[in-house]
């Protein structure tokens, strides 16, 4: 069986940190800030809720980013603006790279999108980025009702990809989720770009 990869979404696939175009109109100048503060409590609030069994979807972890944000920027948002700006979180710009490298990786690898986000929404990310069609399936922490780096996700991931007997390995721009898939008993990289800013 060929060894299989899982391509971490958000950070790896698509940029988070592409909100802040939609959000200058919002915020001017502070749009970048505004939307590295809404990345890092988006995953702080998922890291918490792993750590205390209490489980709420990767999109409610995104909306209570997005309030504690608004809140701690003092930004004048609406709550109907915040809901267009969490509808637009599903339309997230892929990094220039990745098409051309999952186009050369298909064929030779199983290929598997790998997030904490809901099975629907992490279908209508990638739809909207024009690479859904590239990978064999979605493995998503929500079946888990927990979030990586949970060890029991990542177990999940290796089982539910058949790749249990099998190399898997994980590709991620973050490498908190290298840590924890390694962690858990995985293989992992860094993601070859090292595009993130704060690698």
């Amino acid at each position: 069986m060929n060894t299989a990869l899982a391509f971490d979404v958000y950070g790896t696939l698509v940029d988070p940190f592409g909100m802040a175009k939609h959000l200058a109109h919002d915020l001017g100048a502070k749009a970048a800030n505004f939307a590295n503060c809404w990345r890092e409590k988006q995953l702080e609030y998922s890291f918490r809720r792993a750590l205390m069994r209490n489980y709420a979807d990767f999109s409610v972890c995104t909306s209570d980013a997005l309030n504690f944000t608004c809140r701690r920027f003092k930004a004048a948002i609406s709550p109907e603006r915040r809901s267009e700006l969490l509808r637009l979180y599903q339309h997230l710009p892929r990094f220039d790279d990745v098409k051309p490298a999952l186009r050369s990786l298909r064929g030779a690898f199983r290929l598997f999108a790998f997030s904490n986000g809901k099975r629907t929404e992490i279908d209508g990310v990638l739809s909207n980025a024009n690479i859904l069609d590239y990978f064999d399936g979605i493995v998503t922490a929500d079946d888990v009702r927990s979030f990586k780096p949970d060890p029991a996700v990542y177990t999940y991931a290796r089982r539910t990809t058949g790749a249990w007997s099998s190399p898997f390995w994980l590709v991620s721009s973050n490498p908190w989720d290298i840590i924890g898939a390694r962690s858990a008993g995985l293989l992992g990289g860094l993601d070859s770009a090292i595009r993130r800013k704060d690698l």
